[in-house]
This record gives structure tokens, C-alpha cells and sequence, in this order.
């Protein structure tokens, strides 16, 4: 079993191009319930955990339904930058590095973590496919020379985060996948890693349907053709270079930076707005 949970993961700072079987691996984590805890179970929301060898943090998965939100603007509302800086109010900074084909980019993400917890950020390739049936994203953490790890941050990995975007089974709106395994580094206390999965994941749900809701009537108004993820000839950012995808100087010289946030109480909040 070991070898099997070991196979989903992306291979961390490996840049390449994804092919079938890694968006099948997704949908296999996604569809298949076994080995799976499910901790959180509500009409049109589910949300699962599954511990994985080797690494202290649980991969956590969500299976929700938005009945009055098409599929297709459910995916454009994952994919645009712009719109990401009106609805992610956990967002600090996100900025594309590049781009490799129609269907692979790099970017740099930060977000805000509730006070006493320092903030963290990513640097992530990212790759999408849209079969017309379903839409799936994925994205794995990798290294940028030109993006080492900043002072005021923590450097989290991604091993594998993915989307999948389907019409709905009850034959209304559509339903979202979301699997993810993620190590946001640093020492952090239990209480908080469960306080996360069980609800901070159903309230990034919510935001994410409030702002699916309403992103046809944004999107009208602000540079509505603009869809690169539909129109390639859109893209403006550079294309990136492989040999750039290796560690900075900055990470080859130092050991990363370490954390302790173990003692933290209780009384930390998770955001809901």
C-alpha cells in the first residue's frame, strides 16, 4: 500500500510536462473512497482525510456540488488571475513566472496564515486539461532561481493539489474536486492541523461558490475575451527555461527555514471572510 500512496505523489522541484496518467492519478485519488476517513459530511459538501507513509500531514479531499453555477464558469473561475484578487482574501501575492506550453506555467503564490502563525508561500507548476467532459488542474511544488525563500515567509510544498470540475451528477450545476497533500513546514500542533481540515476546507468551499456565483457578471465588465487558458495566443508571460527551475543560491547555501509553531493555543482563528 505504501508503494501505492507513495506513487501519487508529484516528484517535488521535477519540472515536466503532465501527461494522461498524471491527471488519471488524480481522478483515481478523487473517485476511490478507500483508505479514505471521512471527517466532514454535509448535503453537497464531503470532505475526507487520508494519512499517507512517511509524511506527518494528511492528504484532505472535498467533494461539493454548486447547483446554480455552470461547469465551464467553475473552471474559469479557478484558472483567472484577476478574479482571484477580488474572491482569495487569504491571498498576498500571486505573479506568473512563465509558461512552458498552452498547458503547463510556473507561479509564484503567498497567502496569509491567522495570526500568530507566520505566512506562507509556494512556488508551483501547474498544469490543466480540459477533456470537454471534465476540466482537471493540477499543481506540484518547484524551484525557481530567481524566487528563493523570502525572510518573512515559509517556504510550504505542494506534493500534489488538484482540481476536477464536472456537471453536476444531479444533472444541476456542476460538482468540484478538490484533492490536496500539502506540508505548510514548520512544527505545528495537532489541534490546528485537524481545526483546518474541518473548517477551514468547508469555508474556502463557501467563498469559492460565492465568488462562481458571481464571476459572470464581473467577468463582463473586466476584459471579458481575456481567457488564456482557452485562447493561447493570449499569453503574455515569458517562456519559462528549464535550466531556470533549480534552487536559488540562497537554498543551496542554507538549510530551510525552520519554524517551531507547536506551542501556539487555541484562541488562533481561522478566517471565514
Amino acid at each position: 500500500m505504501n508503494n501505492r500512496q507513495y506513487s501519487y505523489k508529484m516528484d517535488i522541484g521535477i519540472v515536466k510536462i503532465a501527461e494522461d496518467k498524471d491527471f488519471e492519478k488524480l481522478k483515481q485519488l478523487y473517485d476511490n473512497n478507500n483508505d479514505w476517513r471521512l471527517d466532514y459530511n454535509k448535503p453537497d459538501l464531503s470532505v475526507w482525510t487520508k494519512s499517507v507513509s512517511g509524511i506527518s500531514f494528511r492528504m484532505v479531499k472535498i467533494r461539493t456540488r454548486f447547483p446554480d453555477v455552470l461547469p465551464e464558469t467553475l473552471y474559469d473561475v479557478l484558472h483567472d488571475p484577476e478574479y482571484r484578487k477580488v474572491w482569495d482574501t487569504h491571498m498576498i501575492e500571486s505573479k506568473d513566472i512563465g509558461f512552458f506550453n498552452p498547458n503547463n506555467d510556473i507561479g509564484y503564490y503567498s497567502m496569509a496564515c491567522p495570526s500568530p502563525l507566520k505566512n506562507r508561500d509556494f512556488i508551483l507548476q501547474r498544469s490543466w486539461l480540459d477533456t470537454g467532459i471534465e476540466q482537471l488542474i493540477l499543481n506540484h511544488s518547484v524551484f525557481h532561481k530567481d524566487y528563493p525563500p523570502r525572510k518573512q515567509f515559509v517556504r510550504a510544498t505542494s506534493y500534489l493539489t488538484g482540481y476536477i470540475v464536472r456537471p453536476s451528477r444531479n444533472g444541476d450545476g456542476s460538482e468540484l474536486g478538490y484533492v490536496s497533500h500539502t506540508d505548510p513546514h514548520g512544527k505545528l500542533p495537532v489541534w490546528l492541523v485537524n481545526k483546518i481540515t474541518q473548517i477551514f476546507a468547508p469555508k474556502m468551499v463557501k467563498k469559492l461558490h460565492k465568488a462562481s456565483v458571481a464571476y459572470p457578471n464581473w467577468k463582463l465588465v473586466n476584459n471579458p475575451n481575456y481567457k488564456p487558458w482557452h485562447f493561447p495566443e493570449q499569453i503574455a508571460s515569458p517562456r519559462i527555461r528549464i535550466e531556470d527551475c533549480v534552487k536559488s543560491a540562497e537554498e543551496r547555501n542554507s538549510k530551510n527555514h525552520y519554524v517551531d509553531e507547536s506551542e501556539l493555543k487555541e484562541s488562533v482563528t481561522i478566517d471565514s471572510d
